[in-house]
Parts: structure tokens; C-alpha cells; sequence
């Protein structure tokens, strides 16, 4: 690193020892500390990606490794820039919200989840509805991409979906 990448490097942390106050408290939620990178290391990273990308107005990002009850793995990251979602059509999300905003709908991608990967399964289940009912909430779960079908009569949660889904939940969290 040359003097001037040093420079800013420290001067980058110094605004983040200035954001958290003297006592050193942080002023966000933390879920978890990462060894070598401080309190806020995914947001640090994002930071210096939007500045050297010239994002001004900053961005979002959420990123995710999980391991299902089924035992399947899923690492997935996705970020915008704040331009780039201020500018975006906010009513083509409808669907996908829509889709998500009934409890049972939440149950049935929550058992999915879980294995209980047919129809059959899931009408095991106390609460969940009849047949009819479960594949009505089905379509509806896959025609805004929470669902899909990989082999007939099984039904999973896209890879590319866990990681969002469970990002959504957390942040419905009161």
C-alpha cells in the first residue's frame, strides 16, 4: 500500500471510531463479530466497494450462509447501489410481497424448507388447509418465484430465494 492508500485507509477508520462514539460502542445492530474485521465488516467491505465504484448515494447489500434443516448449504450476496433502487419500478416487487403476506403461504415455504416437499406431505400438517387450498397457495408461491418445481409433484425454494426469504424475515423481526 502506498502513503496515500494508507492514509485514506486510516482516515476511513477513524470515521467509523468517530460514528461510534467515544465509548467505542456500536451505533447498529450486531449479530456477530468477525475476528479480523471489526464490528462492522460486511458494511466497512460495502463501503469501500461503493466508493471506489463512485456510488455516491451509497448502496444495500444482504448476503447469507446458511444451512438448511435439510442439511443443503446456501451462500448467496446481492447488492444495489441506492440510485439503482430509488430508481427502480417499487410496484413490480407487489407480487413477490403479495405472495409472502399470508401466514400460511409463510408455513408452507417454512416446511419446504424444512423437506416436506409434496402436496402430501404438507396436507399432513395441522392448520395448512385442504389439498385444494395448499396448491392454490402453491401457485401462487411459485408465480412470484418462491417456489419451483424440480421434479414432478416436489416443490423447493429456488437457491437463489433462501438467502432473500430468510433476509426478509429477519428484517419483518420487531
Amino acid at each position: 500500500m502506498d502513503l496515500e492508500e494508507r492514509v485514506a485507509e486510516l482516515e476511513r477508520r477513524l470515521a467509523v471510531l468517530e460514528e461510534r462514539g467515544g465509548d467505542g460502542s456500536s451505533a447498529g445492530a450486531v449479530a456477530g463479530r468477525e475476528a479480523d474485521g471489526g464490528d462492522f465488516w460486511a458494511l466497512e467491505g460495502l463501503k469501500g466497494r461503493l466508493a471506489e465504484g463512485g456510488a455516491e448515494a451509497g448502496g444495500v447489500l444482504f448476503t447469507g450462509a446458511v444451512r438448511a434443516p435439510t442439511g443443503l448449504r446456501y451462500e448467496w450476496q446481492y447488492g444495489l447501489t441506492t440510485d439503482a433502487v430509488l430508481d427502480a419500478d417499487w410496484s413490480a416487487a407487489a407480487e413477490s410481497f403479495a405472495a409472502l403476506g399470508q401466514a400460511v403461504r409463510l408455513r408452507l415455504l417454512r416446511e419446504i424448507l424444512d423437506g416436506r416437499d409434496t402436496v402430501a406431505a404438507l396436507t399432513e400438517l395441522d392448520g395448512i388447509g385442504t389439498t385444494g387450498q395448499i396448491y392454490h397457495h402453491l401457485r401462487q408461491l411459485s408465480a412470484a418465484g418462491w417456489l419451483h418445481t424440480p421434479a414432478r409433484g416436489h416443490y423447493e425454494i429456488p437457491a437463489v430465494r433462501v438467502v432473500p426469504l430468510l433476509v426478509m424475515l429477519a428484517a419483518a423481526q420487531p
